[in-house]
């Protein structure tokens, strides 16, 4: 007879500390993103993932996480009131993946596990943002997240992992979210920016990142909490997490040397942007390979990601596409590179789940055949052409009805100031003169002198605080 439904107190707390570490990252790309973005930019930019956090939120707890996880329909999407926001999950047995043989299944609330796929949500929408920097209205990208979440995240995120016709007809692996998220996000990436077209004097002008020491922060914290991104998704304590935790780690570190080789033979110069993005460039391509793959597999996979990724951020010159903060170049690539990897180095000598549990097969050099390495590109392809197609959709009509571009005398300004009435950096001298910073040190004045100060009205007009100068 089965025991009585146990929650396992170690599996737990793992899953709601990796849950932190997965949330973390959002703001942690907030940052990475306005770092990269200029600087009359950075709010909005900023503000496009912490909409996502909100929004995405409370779409996955009402109907989101139904539709990924509930009982399968068809192999497109799950029930989706299986479990809709409006019932409660408190029970003894609300544990997840508890059936009638194990009742206790992993040990797991299943809020806890609701949780931990909610914050996977947020940072998928929150990605594509990176593409459309400095000319997206804030209203018009909170409707296309609305449905390119319902539309795409959800439904994809069933056929990889609840179930679905990737997962569960294909056989097709992913970890943690080389697919579902990365080749995802980039796929819509790339629509949303083709609808939107390129920003005001590009590639013309000088684009660069105005906060470096921003960037590498955001990077950081992205490497910090993707430990719980991938290590989190075994969902318990035991040595696949470990193999998870290292794996990312090697990974990582070297992608960061392969980018900077690439930046060290084009232009004799490392740079500290170079190496926080191939952090990124590692980090997305261990995502799907992360439990499946042996370290030495990912040292290789790191270095190939982040010297190909380096090369792959200059196709939006040669194509003509302004993907902004090169989410193309850096998740859409870097995520399939990562997926075909497993077609060629995933082996069941580390983890038995790859035949046990998701029916797939051996890589290529472990003995396996092509199987595997045509079972990714299907996936990879299914994915990208539904993401790519559904957004590219949603951008436009948006675009043409409401509008998602903002006007060009606002994007001119900054779009900062046109869509939040705020600005990044209060560069006005702390006496209340008009001449800013550069003023009080000489710039852009004749001689050092100030100028002749304007006349002062009586206006009692109030002056908003968020607004710089």
């Amino acid at each position: 007879m089965p025991e009585a439904p146990t929650i396992d107190g170690a599996n737990t707390t793992w899953l709601l500390v990796s849950t932190a570490l997965v949330l973390l990252m959002t703001p942690g790309l907030a940052l990475f993103y306005g770092g990269l973005n200029r600087a009359k930019g950075v709010l909005n930019m900023m503000m496009m993932s912490f909409t996502a956090i909100g929004l995405i939120s409370v779409l996955w707890w009402f109907y989101g996480f139904s539709v990924a996880f509930g009982t399968d329909v068809n192999g497109f999407w799950g029930d989706p009131g299986a479990y809709l926001g409006t019932k409660t999950f408190l029970a003894e047995s609300d544990l997840w993946g508890a059936t009638a043989e194990n009742p206790s299944g992993i040990g797991i609330p299943l809020y806890v596990f609701m949780a931990f796929q909610m914050v996977f949500a947020v940072i998928t929408v929150a990605l594509i943002s990176g593409a459309i920097a400095d000319r997206a209205k804030i209203a018009g990208w909170l409707l296309f997240a609305f449905g390119w979440a319902t539309l795409v995240y959800f439904p994809v995120a069933h056929w990889v992992w609840g179930g679905g016709i990737i997962g569960g007809d294909i056989h097709a692996l992913d970890f943690a979210g080389g697919t579902a998220v990365h080749i995802n996000a980039g796929a819509a990436a790339l629509a949303v920016a083709l609808v939107l077209g390129k920003r005001l004097g590009w590639p013309r002008e000088g684009m660069k990142p105005h906060n470096i020491p921003l960037v590498a922060l955001g990077a950081g914290l992205l490497w910090f909490g993707w430990f719980g991104f991938n290590a989190g998704s075994e969902l318990t304590v035991d040595g696949v997490a470990g193999l998870a935790f290292i794996n990312t780690q090697l990974a990582t570190a070297a992608a960061v040397l392969g980018w900077i080789a690439v930046e060290w033979i084009k232009d004799r110069k490392p740079t500290m942007v170079g190496a926080s993005s191939g952090a990124i460039a590692g980090l997305v391509a261990i995502t799907p390979a992360c439990g499946f793959i042996a370290p030495w597999a990912s040292v290789l996979l790191g270095i190939v990601a982040g010297a190909v990724c380096a090369l792959a951020v200059s196709l939006k010159y040669k194509l003509g596409y302004d993907d902004s903060l090169d989410v193309v170049g850096v998740h859409f690539v870097g995520g399939w590179i990562g997926s075909l990897w497993l077609g060629l180095f995933a082996t069941n000598s580390v983890n038995a789940a790859i035949s046990d549990v998701v029916g797939a097969s051996d890589g290529l050099f472990y003995g396996g055949g092509v199987t595997q390495l045509g079972r990714q590109a299907l996936a990879g392809l299914i994915v990208t052409v539904w993401s790519f197609g559904i957004a590219w959709v949603l951008a436009f009509a948006i675009e043409k009805t409401m509008g998602f571009r903002i006007k060009n005398e606002a994007e001119v300004e900054g779009i900062d100031i046109a869509e939040h009435a705020e600005s990044s950096y209060d560069l006005s001298p702390a006496g209340g003169g008009t001449g800013g910073a550069f003023a009080m040190a000489g710039i852009g004045t004749s001689g050092g002198a100030s100028s002749t100060a304007a006349p002062e009205t009586d206006s009692t007009e109030p002056v908003s605080a968020k607004v710089a100068g």
